[in-house]
C-alpha cells in the first residue's frame, strides 16, 4: 500500500496509480453488495408472488405474459417458464388482460370461465404517470357456486336484519298521542293535563278505569309526550298470557333453560324496554307469586333471565293499567299492598262514558270519520234523533261499545246518515218501522242498458250484424255472444 506524504498542498500518495486502483476496488465492492441486496429483494418478491394463495399473472399492456405464479400455473396445468413471453390468450382462456391494458380501466369481481369453472377475477392496470406499463391479474380459485352460496347466506342475513328492524320499529311505534284523546268534558281536559305532567318524569303510572274507557290510549299518550318517545314502548297483557309463560315473557330466558327454549335464548319485555316504557295492561290479573318478582324489578331495575346467572340492568319506565279495584283485591289477599304502593305513584283514573255525556258527540264524530276512512267510503253523518239516542244511553262498554254500535249502524244504514232505526240497541219494533228500500243492483242496470243498445243498433241497421257491430264499436263475434247472452233474436220481425 502506498505511503502518505505531506506536501505544501496537504497529504498525497506516493504512488497515484495505486490510489486509483484502490478507489476502483472499493467501488466494485460496493456495487457487488448493492447487486446482492437487489437480488435478495427480488428473490423475496418472487417468493411472495409464488405463495399468494390465489392465481396471479402480470402482462405487458399488449398482453405478453411477464410473470405467472406457481399456484396459477398448477391450476392451468402449464409450465411457468414456457408461459413467459407468450400472449395471455395463449395461456389463459377467455382472458381480457390485453383489453384492460389497452383501455386502462380496471375490471373488478368479474366472472370468467376457466377450465370449466366460473371463477371471480380482478384485472388491474398498473400505471406510471399517465401510462399503463403492466396489467396485474388476480384469480380467486373458489368456484362461483361457493360464492353464490355465500351471497344467498348474506341475503338471508340481510332479510333477517330487515325483519328485526321492522319488529323493532313496531315495538317503538305507538299510534296515540294526547291529541288522540277526544273529549271536551272537564274530566277529560283535567286528565290530559295530569297525563302531560306524568310524561315529564319517570315515576310509575297507574291508569284505572272501566273496560273500554281508553287506558291503552292514555298509556301511549304519556309515553309519546315524554323524553322516551323515540325509545321502545313494550306492551304486555298480564291476563292474556298463561301463568307458566308469564315469567319468561317478562324476564326472558337463556339457552337450555327449559325444553323447547330457543337455542340462543330470548330477551324479556323488561330487557327490550331499556331506555323506553313497559306497559303492563290488566296488572290486576298478575299471579300472586309473580308480584314480589315484579316489585323487586321495579325497585332495583335489574333481574336475571330464567336459567341464567348474569344480572341484567334495564332503565325502563313503568305504566300499569287495570279495570279492577286493587284496594278491594288487597283486602281479599289477591294483590300485594307493597306492590300497589309502588305502582300507584301517579294515578290516572278515567271516568266512564256515562259520567261525561258531553264527550259522546265529539267521540261519535271522530269514530264515524275513522270508520269511514278504514272502510274506504265517504263520510257518514248521523241524524239528530240518533245522536240524542246515543247520548241517552248508559254505555256499560264505554267508548269501545260506542265504536261497535256505530260500526254496526253503518252496515245497517240505507241512507246517507245513521237514523234511530239503524242503531242496534233500539227495540226491534223501532227498527222494523223503517221501509225497505227498492233493491236495485248495478249489474241489472248495466244489463238493461246493454240490451237496449243492442236492439237499437240492430233496428237501425235492419238486423245487419256486421253494420250493427261497427255501429256499437265491437267485433261481430262479441255481438253474437251478447245476443246469445241476453236471448235477443238474430233476425228482425217479418215485414208486414
Amino acid at each position: 500500500m502506498s505511503r502518505l506524504l505531506r506536501g505544501r498542498d496537504g497529504l498525497f500518495r506516493e504512488d497515484p496509480a495505486q490510489e486509483i486502483n484502490e478507489v476502483a476496488e472499493m467501488t466494485d465492492n460496493r456495487s457487488q453488495a448493492g447487486t446482492a441486496a437487489l437480488l435478495e429483494q427480488l428473490e423475496l418478491f418472487q417468493l411472495i408472488f409464488d405463495n399468494i394463495p390465489s392465481g396471479a399473472m402480470i402482462t405487458t399492456p399488449g398482453g405478453i405474459v411477464t410473470h405467472l405464479n406457481k399456484p396459477y400455473a398448477r391450476f392451468l396445468g402449464i409450465d411457468v417458464a414456457k408461459s413467459i413471453g407468450r400472449h395471455c390468450t395463449e395461456v389463459v382462456e377467455n382472458t381480457r388482460m390485453h383489453v384492460v391494458g389497452a383501455t386502462g380501466v380496471a375490471e373488478i369481481n368479474q366472472i370468467q370461465m376457466i377450465r370449466g369453472q366460473n371463477i371471480v377475477v380482478h384485472r388491474i392496470p398498473l400505471n406510471k404517470g399517465e401510462r399503463v406499463i403492466a396489467v396485474f391479474g388476480l384469480v380467486m380459485f373458489q368456484d362461483i357456486s361457493e360464492i353464490v352460496k355465500l351471497a344467498r347466506k348474506l341475503h338471508s342475513l340481510e332479510s333477517k336484519v330487515k325483519n328485526y328492524e321492522k319488529e323493532l320499529m313496531n315495538l317503538r311505534s305507538t299510534r296515540y298521542t294526547l291529541d288522540s284523546i277526544i273529549g271536551t268534558s272537564t274530566a277529560i281536559n283535567a286528565l290530559k293535563q295530569q297525563a302531560l305532567v306524568a310524561a315529564g318524569n319517570t315515576s310509575p303510572v297507574l291508569i284505572t278505569g272501566e273496560s273500554g274507557t281508553g287506558k291503552e290510549l292514555f298509556a301511549q299518550a304519556v309515553h309519546n309526550a315524554g323524553p322516551r318517545k323515540l325509545r321502545p314502548f313494550i306492551q304486555i297483557n298480564c291476563a292474556a298470557i298463561p301463568k307458566d309463560l308469564l315469567e319468561s315473557e317478562l324476564f326472558g330466558y337463556d339457552r337450555g333453560a327449559f325444553t323447547g327454549a330457543l337455542a340462543g335464548g330470548k330477551p324479556g319485555k323488561f330487557e327490550l324496554a331499556d331506555q323506553g316504557t313497559i306497559f303492563l295492561d290488566e296488572v290486576g290479573d298478575l299471579p300472586l307469586d309473580m308480584q314480589p318478582k315484579l316489585l323487586r324489578v321495579l325497585e332495583e331495575k335489574c333481574f336475571e333471565r330464567i336459567g341464567g346467572n348474569t344480572l341484567i340492568r334495564s332503565d325502563f319506565r313503568l305504566i300499569a293499567a287495570t279495570n279492577q279495584t286493587l284496594e278491594e283485591m288487597i283486602s281479599r289477599g289477591q294483590f300485594r299492598r307493597d306492590l300497589y304502593y309502588r305502582l300507584n305513584v301517579i294515578a290516572l283514573n278515567i271516568p266512564p262514558l256515562r259520567e261525561r255525556k258531553e264527550d259522546i258527540l265529539p267521540l261519535t264524530v271522530h269514530l264515524l270519520a275513522e270508520l269511514s276512512r278504514r272502510n274506504g267510503c265517504s263520510a257518514v253523518g248521523i241524524s239528530q234523533a240518533a245522536m240524542e239516542a246515543l247520548i241517552g244511553r248508559t254505555w256499560p262498554g264505554n267508548v269501545r261499545e260506542l265504536s261497535n254500535v256505530l260500526e254496526r249502524a253503518m252496515i245497517a244504514m240505507h241512507g246517507e246518515e245513521i237514523e234511530v232505526a239503524d242503531l242496534p240497541f233500539m227495540p226491534k219494533a223501532v227498527r222494523s218501522e223503517r221501509p225497505e228500500p227498492v233493491n236495485i243492483r248495478f249489474r241489472d242496470v248495466q244489463a238493461d242498458a246493454e240490451k237496449s243498445a243492442l236492439l237499437a243498433a240492430l233496428r237501425k241497421t235492419g238486423y245487419n250484424k256486421a253494420r250493427a257491430a261497427a255501429l256499437l264499436g265491437i267485433h261481430r263475434t262479441l255481438l253474437y255472444k251478447k245476443l246469445k247472452k241476453y236471448g235477443l233474436p238474430l233476425q228482425g220481425p217479418p215485414a208486414m
